[in-house]
């Protein structure tokens, strides 16, 4: 590509060895999530969110169960100030939730936060200013010393403001472009600021590292937050928060990689929504550490119904591929992915109690609110027997032959690549039963009589043509008899009768299914199925089916 040379990397490693977090295998507890969706979030929408909307998104995340959620910038708009009034005066904020608030290092932005958070029972004041380079430098235009000042100064209004409001807060800072900031610099910035808060057992300080901008790639970051980590002062009394936006990305494997570094709390959104390419997704996060085995601290066993509070009120789109919460993301297509997928599932019934280990799926999709029908495995023409058997067997409790799966799934691949479409779980079942079950054409049974001397013995009524005709056999067996009746009236031969048939356990179980293949001269063979409240009907018809069958086919 053309003017590659103009760009450069504008990160900074630290100046000392931070890979402790590699010698860990995975993260072994949830951090602490707070979600900056009606914050951050809002603030990215192409039209924000109203008071109405936010109250109602508010109220999913507590359902979800955040325990810390940022409610805005309230000294931004009158929105803002009259959602968090809102939620203060009508005392719509549970006991076990604290709000946070985001304000600029600025004394008339402060002062404004904490009028709109007076009363508050518990509230985290998110004071921020920018410290990287280029914002330094073409921003502020400042030295590091006059930016220390502006996160000094601001530091201190915020003690004072504190104990001037009515309120109950916790204090925590962010020096904003982490990313882009000398890592010796952030690390004086932070500890200034801690210096005038003072944080004890008692009044503990949040301190937030956020990739403002993602420059790096994530083994970057988390050294970065290893050597933060280490470097803190008051170290035991600093919740350690995360917030990385995902330019690059890795949002999501900053954010791991970040925990596993020494980050107690992850700032973010549901699905990733934010600016430019968003914040990291938490409920990714979340669902990474469910599919270890790792309660998540977020209820999020509904997540169709969580897509569907999002999208109404973002206006936002989760995409069809988004890691689970996406509508295909556990879809499989493909023929021997489909397979595997039906034996896993099959496995699992014969093995209770083991732990999840299905191919081709993570997590089990049930366990988020998905179905197995219509969501694990879709047909069209590049699907497979096992995946169309599948379909049969879950919708409809047809459990067909191994061997008819194969036969049956061409028929449905046709279908679909002359159609140039996915095929739903009935038109799948119409295609059976117009193409397999009672068939009555060139041949139709009207009845039959069998009777038990030394072999049993026959007489079947068939209409061929329109005229009814009699005929008679015998047989070691009452299908067999028939089977003998049959083949000598009408001329044919065929043999190796493959025969399986069960009760119909979905829909009405007074009926019987049954499934008879038979391999004529050609080698091929030919399937038919019957369906009779009578077991041994059901036989007669699917033989008479596949009889049908074998006569079309070998035209």
């Amino acid at each position: 590509m053309k003017n590659v040379d103009k760009y450069a990397r504008g990160y900074f490693m630290p100046p000392q060895t931070s890979l402790n977090w590699t010698k860990k295998e995975y993260i072994t507890e949830a951090p602490t999530w707070c979600s900056v969706d009606l914050r951050d979030g809002n603030q990215a929408l192409i039209v924000p969110m109203t008071l109405e909307e936010k109250l109602e998104y508010f109220h999913m995340l507590v359902e979800i169960g955040f325990k810390e959620i940022e409610v805005g910038f309230p000294a931004a708009s009158e929105t803002e100030f009259a959602f968090l009034r809102t939620l203060i005066e009508q005392n719509l904020i549970p006991d076990d939730v604290t709000i946070q608030v985001l304000t600029q290092s600025r004394e008339h932005i402060i002062r404004k936060t904490f009028e709109s958070l007076r009363g508050a029972k518990q509230a985290v004041v998110h004071l921020y200013n920018s410290t990287s380079v280029a914002q330094r430098e073409q921003v502020f235009r400042k030295s590091k010393q006059q930016i220390i000042d502006i996160a000094v100064s601001g530091a201190q209004l915020l003690k004072q403001c504190a104990e001037e409001t009515e309120g109950n807060f916790k204090f925590q800072y962010s020096p904003e472009s982490f990313t882009g900031t000398e890592i010796e610099f952030a690390l004086e910035i932070c500890n200034r600021v801690l210096d005038e808060w003072q944080p004890g057992a008692d009044s503990p300080v949040i301190i937030n590292l956020p990739a403002t901008v993602s420059m790096s790639m994530p083994h970057v970051y988390a050294s970065q937050i290893e050597y933060m980590s280490e470097h803190l002062k008051y170290r035991e009394h600093v919740i350690l928060s995360l917030h990385p936006h995902n330019d690059r990305g890795t949002g999501v494997a900053d954010a791991e990689l970040g925990v596993l570094a020494g980050g107690q709390r992850v700032e973010g959104t549901l699905f990733g929504n934010g600016e430019r390419t968003g914040n990291v997704d938490i409920v990714t996060l979340a669902l990474n550490l469910y599919s270890h085995g790792i309660d998540p601290q977020l209820q999020l066993d509904n997540i169709p119904s969580i897509i569907k509070v999002y999208e109404k009120l973002t206006k936002m789109k989760v995409t069809e591929r988004h890691p689970y919460g996406g509508e295909l993301v556990f879809t499989a297509f493909s023929g021997s992915h489909q397979d595997a997928i039906a034996k896993g599932m099959k496995w699992r019934e014969e093995q209770p109690g083991q732990t999840w280990s299905v191919p081709y799926l993570l997590i089990d999709p049930k366990d988020i609110g998905r179905e197995y029908e219509g969501d694990i495995i879709r047909i069209n023409s590049q699907s497979g027997k096992g995946g169309i058997g599948y379909i049969l067997q879950q919708s409809y409790g047809l459990d067909l032959p191994q061997q008819m799966r194969e036969s049956f799934g061409y028929a449905v691949k046709h279908v679909s690549d002359r159609q140039n479409k996915e095929l739903q779980p009935k038109e799948i079942h119409d295609i059976f039963m117009q193409e397999y079950v009672n068939i009555d054409e060139p041949v139709a049974l009207v009845r039959y009589r069998t009777t038990k001397q030394d072999d049993f013995e026959t007489v079947v009524t068939i209409r061929v043509d329109g005229q009814e005709q009699e005929c008679s056999g015998t047989g070691n067996g009452r299908l067999d008899a028939i089977n003998s009746a049959l083949q000598a009236h009408l001329d044919l031969t065929y043999g190796d009768l493959i025969y399986k048939q069960h009760a119909l356990e979905v829909g009405s179980k007074s009926q019987a299914i049954s499934y008879i293949g038979i391999t004529g001269t050609d080698g091929m063979v030919h399937w038919g199925c019957g369906i009779d409240v009578d077991i041994m009907t059901s036989s007669v018809k699917a033989l008479v089916s596949a009889v049908n069958r074998l006569q079309r086919e070998s035209v």
